[in-house]
């Protein structure tokens, strides 16, 4: 799934404006797993101007980039991180942590050749879906618009769950900013 959809996917799923902290927690837990990407990514390409192709076809899949994806895509470290969290009896801790594992959970069955090896540190093993959320030569051409309209269910959820105009125009914005990445996913992919 493309990171706009984990976002509403995790508030959707684990937040509520009735209990405290949890939409911060959601909303940065599912953020969690693709956040190296974007740190790692951003570093190559604004600050040492390596070019995209490079960064994606060459350092992406290089042992350092894909150590850290290991760790931060791990069913196994996310579900230790939950039990300490629930074991600890901090709401806002099992909210973030639970929507780390919804991410992982919910790119697991998408990634083909970009798989991760979701059970670091046991073994490397990455599962190679026949299924791509971005890529057409793998389904993304019918998966993309399915994940736009879950968006699209869950932006509505939302708005009505949040009353405050703050709230529903980050509901609105993480929405069109799905359809931006499912646009661009599919004209070039």
């Amino acid at each position: 799934m493309n990171t706009p959809a984990h976002l509403l996917l995790g508030a959707a799923a684990l937040a509520g404006p009735d209990r405290r902290g949890t939409t911060a927690a959601a909303l940065l837990g599912a953020l969690a797993p693709d956040l190296s990407l974007y740190l790692m990514a951003g570093v190559a390409l604004v600050v040492l101007q390596i070019p995209p192709q490079v960064v994606f076809d060459e350092l992406y899949f290089t042992d350092a980039w894909q150590t850290v994806f290991a760790i931060d895509n791990s069913f196994l470290v996310w579900a230790a991180l939950f039990g300490l969290a629930v074991w600890s009896r901090r709401p806002v801790l099992v909210t973030f942590t639970a929507a780390a594992l919804l991410h992982v959970a919910t790119d697991f069955p998408f990634h083909n050749d970009d798989a991760r090896p979701h059970f670091w540190p046991l073994t490397d093993w990455r599962f190679e879906s026949p299924l791509s959320y971005w890529n057409s030569d793998h389904g993304a051409r019918w998966l993309a618009p399915l994940e736009g309209l879950l968006c699209l269910g869950l932006t509505v959820v939302l708005v009505a769950r949040y009353g405050g105009l703050g709230w529903r125009a980050l509901w609105i914005a993480l929405f069109v900013l799905e359809l931006y990445v499912i646009r661009s996913w599919l004209l070039f992919f």
